[in-house]
């Protein structure tokens, strides 16, 4: 798979395949709660491996809890897999096409993310993106714990918002306090909610909502409560 020769800005692509861009300084005061994002059906509208601008739409609501969280000095981090780039459907420069492109709109309405990080990784990919179960795919925690060695995270307060159960698999992976399953996106898909509601604990919350617009309400980093809603 070729790599472009210049990537982003604060963008890397490691010798384990897996992007990392850090794109906006969280002041290293103390170890922080973080809100983690996965990106296709929560931020922008699942398309089946979306790698045109053109078919790139930021999901209503979105903009606007990316936006409270930074008012909030919450970070925001994006985890996605991208197993079209493992499969060869398309390539890394599509990618950074449509990222652009969601940076571009989210900045437009007042909002920003702190990071991305994107693992191609499938066990159906081809060379060298074939790494069965690699430890970055979600549910494996890698990107996660990725982004707590590179910003000060505090894994155990920060939350997740998905809509696949590997996402809330990850997070708790990770040692996070919960997340939201959306079900827009893959939520929707038959056995994928109840999959996610298996992963909660009496140390791993798992609530549910429609869109990342109605589970911001779900989300303790997002609102000044001191209870469960």
């Amino acid at each position: 798979m070729t790599i472009p020769e210049q990537l982003p800005f604060g963008a890397s692509i490691g010798d384990d395949g897996v992007w990392r861009q850090l794109l906006t300084r969280v002041p290293d005061v103390a170890d922080r709660p973080t809100l983690f994002l996965d990106r296709d059906g929560v931020i922008v509208e699942e398309v089946h491996y979306l790698h045109k601008v053109a078919d790139m739409r930021v999901m209503p609501g979105a903009a606007r809890v990316i936006a409270n969280a930074n008012n909030r000095g919450v970070p925001v981090v994006v985890v996605t897999n991208q197993a079209g780039i493992g499969r060869g459907t398309y390539g890394w420069a599509e990618f950074i096409d449509v990222q652009e492109a969601m940076l571009d709109e989210l900045a437009d309405a007042g909002a920003f993310v702190n990071a991305v990080f994107a693992c191609p990784h499938h066990n159906d990919g081809v060379a060298p993106y074939n790494i069965k179960d690699h430890p970055a795919r979600k549910p494996n925690p890698g990107m996660l714990l990725a982004a707590a060695e590179t910003m000060p995270i505090d894994l155990s307060a920060s939350w997740i918002v998905g809509d696949r159960a590997g996402d809330m698999g990850a997070a708790k992976n990770a040692g996070c306090a919960g997340g939201v399953h959306v079900k827009c996106g893959h939520g929707g898909a038959a056995g994928e909610r109840d999959a996610a509601r298996v992963l909660r604990t009496v140390a791993f919350d798992v609530k549910t909502a429609e869109t990342i617009d109605d589970a911001e309400a779900a989300i303790p980093l997002l609102n000044d409560m001191t209870e469960d809603t």
